[in-house]
């Protein structure tokens, strides 16, 4: 029997196994696929900070970008540039694939075409379309937004699940900068991520309608599209991440930003807790509940406050029209506010630089009309 079982072969359960098997920990990762990384779900942006706690190389990276431009209805849009590399555009499948190098070199066994159906808690056994029952002692499940593992341990799922679409098209613009349409995508925004200065991935989110308004966004962008991929996002930490020896990392903890969508930061991030609580929880001879609980208390301290001021920005985005997104972006369109940005936006860790926006007398107005003064003081005071 494995000291450690990972579920999914992603950057998160890559991370988790890899850290672990370096270890000493026996570890072996289930994967449902053939191959690691495909099919792609993800839109293949990360940020600095993203990409560094994937601990790869630059094999992977098709562009960098500097910037974004904020695109509302015609005569509204703001672009800022910080001059420097904010985000990595990649090929997440050969990302993936390196992460999982990484964790076979470092001891962990992969065990692909693995498809977990269910699992008893009970009894710490995981069951395998292909029949195999395998005890456990800790369990790290990264297995994604429809995790089998929380839904046997009959955790809830996140409040809100989101569903995107992405195209590669041929595109003449910027390629430095990232461009975000919230009008196109009521509930959430569309994007367009330079791949080089003659492609781009263009790709909307939301509950609703998706493929209808996705449809029309790549309308804008006349030839031939490739590479049309899909995913679902869970938006919301789900009400626990850890019991019966199994921890939850990752999509399948409901860890994906609520302000962009993004999760690979907070799933590695996640992982590198999970793992360290299980190697702790080794050393210490307890994997009980009550020892495997300081996981939750080590990406709360972390992340977690992060996560939910996110979501109280995504619910109060949700309830923009696009008048209300224009008034937005014409009131942060100033060189004072768009310096503030540069110098203070962070895809993983937006509540800085909203503590700063808000506190700004010449957004009190807009704010304050929008309603967005009181989430912020919900959190900061």
């Amino acid at each position: 029997m494995s000291d450690v079982i990972v579920i999914g072969g992603g950057p998160a359960g890559s991370a988790a196994a890899r850290i672990c098997a370096k270890a000493g920990l026996s570890t072996r990762i289930l994967e449902e696929h053939a191959s690691l990384g495909y099919p792609v779900q993800c839109a293949g942006l990360l940020s600095n900070n993203a990409f560094a706690e994937c601990e790869v190389s630059d094999r992977s990276v098709y562009n960098t970008v500097r910037g974004a431009k904020i695109c509302g209805s015609e005569g509204h849009s703001l672009s800022f540039d910080a001059k420097m590399t904010k985000a990595y555009v990649v090929d997440r499948g050969r990302l993936d694939h390196e992460m999982g190098i990484s964790a076979a070199e470092a001891g962990a066994e992969f065990s692909l075409k693995t498809c977990v159906t269910r699992i008893n808690p009970g009894k710490k056994i995981i069951h395998t379309a292909g029949g195999e029952e395998l005890p456990y002692n800790i369990l790290i499940a990264a297995d994604g937004p429809r995790s089998v593992a929380a839904r046997s341990l009959g955790i809830p799922p996140s409040p809100f699940i989101y569903s995107g679409i992405q195209a590669e098209v041929p595109w003449n613009g910027d390629p430095s900068l990232v461009e975000l349409h919230p009008n196109a995508a009521p509930e959430f925004f569309a994007w367009v991520i330079p791949m080089s200065e003659k492609r781009a991935r263009v790709g909307l989110c939301g509950m609703k309608n998706v493929p209808e308004l996705f449809t029309e966004f790549l309308s804008r962008f006349p030839g031939s599209t490739i590479h049309s991929v899909t995913g679902t996002i869970p938006i919301g930490i789900r009400r626990k991440t850890f019991g019966s020896g199994c921890m939850l990392i990752g999509d399948a903890a409901g860890f994906p930003k609520p302000t962009s969508g993004g999760g690979v930061y907070t799933g590695i991030r996640s992982a590198r807790f999970a793992a360290q609580t299980a190697i702790e929880s080794f050393e210490a001879g307890d994997t009980s509940d009550a020892f495997l609980s300081r996981y939750e208390s080590l990406w709360r301290q972390d992340f977690g406050r992060e996560l939910d001021m996110g979501l109280k920005a995504l619910e109060f985005r949700r309830n923009l029209d696009p008048q209300d997104i224009d008034a937005l972006i014409d009131a942060l369109n100033t060189p004072d506010n768009l310096d503030l940005i540069t110098r203070f936006g962070d895809m993983d860790r937006p509540s800085d630089l909203l503590k700063r926006l808000a506190a700004k007398p010449s957004l009190y107005g807009t704010f304050g009309r929008l309603g967005f003064k009181g989430i912020v003081r919900t959190f900061f005071g």
